[in-house]
């Protein structure tokens, strides 16, 4: 009733002006402004993907590299996992010759071949509780009902594509490495040393976590509400290793914002904190502070509860952020809900999920904050390295200078 009296109140544009105001400046499926990227696609579609614009010339970058992060987030892997089968296998669609980045837009393509839409048919009519059905038809008025469509975490395909790029540039530039573990599932807690686990510790067992014996106490939890049909959340930490300083663009686009945003873009995301988070409320300023000293000609913090930034800007500290993941809204225990009609009906979700969604979350959140980054050090170059500085007023390297070096090797 509201929506009709406004439209009866608004006055008829017609011609270029109706064409004006019917234009959609932003649809919500890209992200970045130098380091630019697009997914597609919907969860039981023939396909999802995505496509970067802004990749620097002569990136070498190859169908292998993408793929084993794809092989990373894929479902089926263990049996704590969605049993959905598909193999993820990538295509480069443009962009990539000979192993070597063009400069022009990569497009990335993995196609659907598992689906099974007879599970969705109940959700047709009805609304899963905590999903984004009824959401996604408040808005729209339509939705992919199989398998949630848009706001399928199979979405994340895209992003881990186009993080796998990311992560190389920013390997190429810095010697950034960009890891992410489990360090949480229920109330079982981990404890890593952030300076010493490695990509193979993670990769060390199904549930991406580096302490070993944590990580069996998380995969008993996880089978546990699994086999009765109930699901769980956690916490996933990333850690950024040699991020180059600089990067962040106060006051809006500050990088622990732009971190933030792009974690709690991914599905089932309801937490984030960076360095001593919300630990930090409970300090005293002496006790919370980062003193600065000198090592190698290069300026330091003793401690780092600020996360490696401060003022919005990288300060080249180990940059350590931690993400928190709801439980899976699908579960196989009948619930309360109501239908598209608002009539109210118990439903008993069909379908393959996660119990819980945080292994194969982990190269989820290392891709965005590698699209964070990227994204981050070309801007930084474009405004802040095309000039010269003046070499008394800052003892490190920059940004410009690391990339010139790793360039010119």
């Amino acid at each position: 009733m509201m929506l009709q009296q406004l439209q009866q109140q608004r006055p008829a544009v017609t011609g270029r002006a109706s064409r004006r105001a019917l234009r959609v400046q932003a649809a919500g499926s890209t992200y970045g402004n130098n380091f630019r990227v697009t997914t597609f696609g919907e969860s039981h579609g023939k396909g999802v993907g995505c496509v970067i614009d802004g990749v620097p010339p002569r990136l070498p970058i190859t169908t292998e590299e993408i793929q084993f992060e794809l092989d990373r987030r894929r479902p089926g892997q263990s049996i704590i996992t969605t049993p959905r089968k598909e193999e993820d296998t990538c295509e480069i669609l443009s962009g990539v010759f000979d192993g070597v980045s063009l400069g022009t837009p990569i497009a990335v393509l993995v196609r659907n071949k598992d689906q099974r839409s007879g599970d969705y048919s109940e959700m047709s009519v009805a609304y899963r509780p905590s999903h984004a059905d009824a959401t996604y038809d408040f808005k729209y008025g339509i939705r992919a009902v199989a398998g949630g469509g848009r706001s399928s975490a199979r979405e994340t395909i895209g992003r881990v594509a186009a993080g796998a790029v990311a992560k190389k540039l920013l390997k190429v530039v810095g010697g950034t490495e960009i890891l992410a573990y489990v360090s949480g599932v229920l109330d079982v807690e981990s404890n890593v040393d952030h300076a010493a686990f490695t990509m193979e510790d993670v990769e060390s067992n199904i549930v991406r976590c580096p302490d070993q014996e944590a990580a069996q106490k998380m995969i008993d939890v996880i089978n546990d509400v699994r086999v009765r049909g109930e699901s769980c959340g956690g916490v996933v930490t990333c850690v950024v290793r040699s991020c180059p300083k600089g990067l962040g663009t106060p006051v809006f686009d500050k990088l622990e914002a732009e971190l933030a945003k792009a974690m709690l873009s991914l599905p089932a995301t309801k937490g984030f904190e960076i360095g001593s988070g919300f630990s930090g409320s409970r300090m005293t300023g002496s006790a919370h502070n980062d003193a600065f000293y000198m090592e190698d000609g290069a300026v330091r913090t003793r401690t780092n509860r600020s996360g490696g930034i401060q003022g919005g800007i990288s300060n080249g500290e180990d940059i350590v952020i931690k993400v928190a993941f709801k439980p899976t809204s699908t579960i196989g225990i009948k619930q309360q809900t109501v239908t598209r009609e608002g009539e109210e009906t118990e439903l008993r979700a069909r379908g393959r999920h996660d119990p819980c969604v945080v292994p194969r979350a982990v190269p989820m959140v290392e891709s965005m904050v590698a699209l964070v980054l990227a994204d981050q050090l070309l801007q930084h170059y474009a405004q802040c390295e095309l000039l010269p500085r003046d070499s008394s007023s800052t003892p490190d390297q920059s940004v410009a200078t690391q990339f010139a070096a790793a360039h010119k090797a």
